[in-house]
């Protein structure tokens, strides 16, 4: 039985975030439609579904520490209630993250964040380097030093969609497959823009920019040493590579590219993932490379999300980074209080107004 009807809300890009409030929505009360030409593809189907708020941050982003750490906590009640929703799994795994460095630079790096975390109350361990062997025997022998980050998430961005897409659908979710080119030809009460780096289209002042990021699908062979059973981020001679285990392999990024709306995978950036990716885990070499496949992450100049009301008939929920899936939470509870016109305190650094 629906609750009662809310109105009638439209839903413009069906990448993780769009997906989440439209079924959050509808399980509201909305009637939702979804608007999206593609559905389920975008940046969400490129990434390698890290939910890591420790490793990603970085000293000067305090904001984005503490939005990121407040999301990672509501994933696991997130996740149950899509699994019942979808009636499938929604590919949520816990089996945090280790971090590491191969020279003395990339060792300093890990210093200086375990260092800031510390400040902030947010404890990681460092590792030498037989502890390191002890939790992944298959690290390069070059590896020295490390952190441990036992409290970070993953997702299997796939199995995800999916989900998110099955939920959708059991919640009385239309789908539209159109593309918006005007918002307020939309016949609908309110609007959500969730159209990644597609939204500055739609609304000119959003101050979101498409950054291309390459990755990797890797899968196992029998014949070679099973993925590490956590997340394994690598800083290697001062660029980032991580490894995310799958349940068939391994998915290995990401590069970053300020090259505008370019979706082609590069030589340069394939041959940059798997030199940094073999210098961490060296049986990488024998695995099989299934797929590569570039996506546009959605940024912005202060690299937190855009959040909020724009006008009284539209929310922005765009702009998520390198972060969108590990913010699909807090996001969808962020909307959902904006259009019931309660702002979520939690979610006031990401409004768009601190770029008025």
């Amino acid at each position: 039985m629906r609750v009662h009807d809310r109105g009638r809300l439209s839903v413009v890009g069906a990448g993780g975030v769009g997906l989440s409030v439209a079924w959050r929505a509808a399980c509201a009360g909305w009637r939702v439609r979804l608007h999206d030409p593609l559905p389920a593809r975008g940046a969400s189907w490129v990434a390698g579904g890290m939910l890591a708020p420790l490793t990603e941050g970085w000293p000067g982003e305090e904001d984005a520490l503490v939005l990121n750490t407040d999301s990672l906590h509501r994933w696991p009640d997130f996740a149950a209630a899509l699994s019942a929703g979808a009636g499938t799994d929604a590919g949520l795994g816990a089996a945090g993250t280790l971090v590491v460095g191969l020279d003395s630079a990339d060792v300093g790096e890990l210093a200086v964040l375990a260092e800031w975390l510390a400040a902030r109350g947010r404890t990681v361990t460092e590792l030498g380097r037989r502890e390191l062997r002890e939790r992944v025997p298959a690290l390069a022998q070059g590896i020295r030093r490390g952190l441990d980050v036992p409290g970070d998430l993953a997702v299997d961005n796939r199995a995800l969609l999916a989900a998110l897409q099955a939920a959708c659908l059991a919640a009385g979710v239309e789908l539209v497959h159109e593309a918006v080119t005007d918002l307020a030809a939309l016949p609908a009460d309110q609007v959500v823009l969730a159209a990644g780096a597609g939204s500055p289209a739609l609304v000119p002042s959003l101050p979101v920019r498409a950054v291309k990021g390459e990755i990797l699908r890797l899968r196992h062979r029998r014949s070679v040493l099973p993925a590490p059973g956590c997340t394994v981020r690598g800083v290697v001679h001062g660029r980032h590579v991580y490894l995310v285990p799958r349940s068939d392999g391994i998915v290995v990024g990401a590069t970053q590219h300020e090259v505008g709306e370019d979706r082609d995978v590069t030589v340069g950036g394939v041959r940059d993932l798997i030199a940094d990716a073999e210098a961490v885990l060296p049986s990488i070499a024998e695995y099989e490379l299934t797929e590569a496949i570039a996506g546009l992450r959605p940024m912005t100049p202060d690299n937190l999300p855009l959040i909020g009301r724009l006008d009284e008939r539209t929310v922005a929920a765009t702009g998520h980074g390198r972060n969108g899936l590990l913010l699909l939470p807090l996001t969808a509870d962020a909307v959902l209080a904006e259009l019931d016109g309660s702002p979520l305190p939690e979610a006031a650094p990401a409004h768009p107004r601190r770029f008025s």
